[in-house]
């Protein structure tokens, strides 16, 4: 399977279909850096090591950088998102599910960055894409041993963000509880700068993937192969996916950090640290063992561990209520919108 820009567009010439496909992965790409990759510098900005605008700028370079780089290195997370769906079947009826499970998943990005709240793209993308599947071969479209491992990935996400945060903020307050306060910061706003930009390459790298993956699939669909080769991602698809991630981060990032990081907890950047430390962590396991997990449930978790290690009364726990059942709506929410959307379009078209 030739997977060129030149043979795309060939391909195209018989299948228009993918022309959408290409244009929706950019959009639901968009909303993600809208929604998703403010996650990995609302600290930084915060705690005021960093300009809003800086980190924008530093987010949209390095989420490109993860997602080439990270490609080349490890495809895990791609092949759990080929592996969990099964979209067999005629490739007229398969291609166009695929459409309504990726504008569901669009839909209510978009609902959720209205209000600033920060749901996960790559769960609405996973079940929107499920929806579709299920739509279209009933519950023989998912495959329960590859979709246990987003389970697997939110229960960790969750649990490890916040332990983690929670412990690396007693241990630096622990291990630097003798450093003069102005010499700590000082070196603290240096941990954070690293932080972030480790934090946008892992950014990059999990839904980079995730996003590539349906572009993916479309295209493998349409030549009648229902399981790609997640070790072929093209480079044309790869700087598509990380242009539409920056872009978004730049119109809607401020929305978001402005929810997860200044008005949940305040933290001092001792504690940003320490909430850095425990999302990278995190990410990269996740992102080494193949679990798609949401960056806005690692980073989020870690800055309601480390404030909870501060001192519990000064979280907002109001709007973490929120931010949660926002994240457990979203599976039933995309899923419904993905199913019903595919059965009408299969219907229509």
């Amino acid at each position: 399977m030739d997977l060129t820009l030149v043979a795309f567009f060939e391909q195209a010439a018989n299948f228009p279909v993918l022309y959408l496909i290409l244009v929706l992965v950019i959009g639901v790409t968009v909303v993600s850096g809208a929604t998703d990759a403010p996650n990995a510098i609302s600290t930084v900005v915060s705690t005021r090591c960093m300009s809003p605008n800086a980190a924008i700028l530093l987010a949209a370079v390095f989420n490109f950088v993860g997602l080439v780089g990270m490609t080349y290195v490890s495809t895990a997370v791609a092949k759990t998102m080929f592996g969990m769906v099964d979209f067999s079947g005629s490739t007229d009826m398969a291609l166009t599910a695929l459409c309504a499970a990726m504008i569901g998943a669009i839909v209510w990005g978009v609902f959720c960055w209205t209000f600033g709240i920060p749901c996960s793209k790559s769960h609405s993308l996973i079940a929107g894409i499920t929806g579709g599947a299920i739509a279209l071969n009933g519950w023989a479209g998912v495959v329960p041993s590859e979709w246990a491992k987003v389970i697997y990935g939110m229960v960790f996400s969750l649990v490890a963000g916040f332990a983690l945060g929670w412990l690396f903020n007693k241990l630096i307050e622990f291990v630097f509880r003798g450093v003069n306060r102005r010499v700590a910061n000082t070196g603290f706003t240096i941990v954070q700068d690293v932080c972030a930009i480790a934090l946008s390459f892992l950014h990059g790298a999990q839904d980079g993937q995730k996003f590539m993956s349906i572009a993916m699939l479309g295209i493998a669909l349409s030549f009648g192969n229902p399981e790609p080769d997640a070790s072929g991602f093209p480079l044309w698809l790869m700087i598509v996916c990380s242009l539409a991630i920056s872009l978004g981060t730049a119109v809607g990032g401020k929305k978001i950090i402005k929810s997860v990081a200044m008005d949940m907890v305040t933290l001092e950047k001792h504690q940003g640290a320490a909430a850095n430390f425990s999302t990278t962590f995190t990410l990269l396991v996740a992102s080494l063992t193949g679990m798609p997990v949401s960056t806005s449930h690692c980073n989020t978790s870690a800055i309601m561990g480390v404030g909870t290690a501060k001192n519990p009364r000064k979280v907002d726990w109001s709007l973490a209520k929120n931010m949660l059942m926002a994240w457990v709506i979203t599976f039933p929410a995309c899923g419904v919108i993905g199913f019903v959307l595919a059965r009408v379009f299969m219907l229509v078209f």
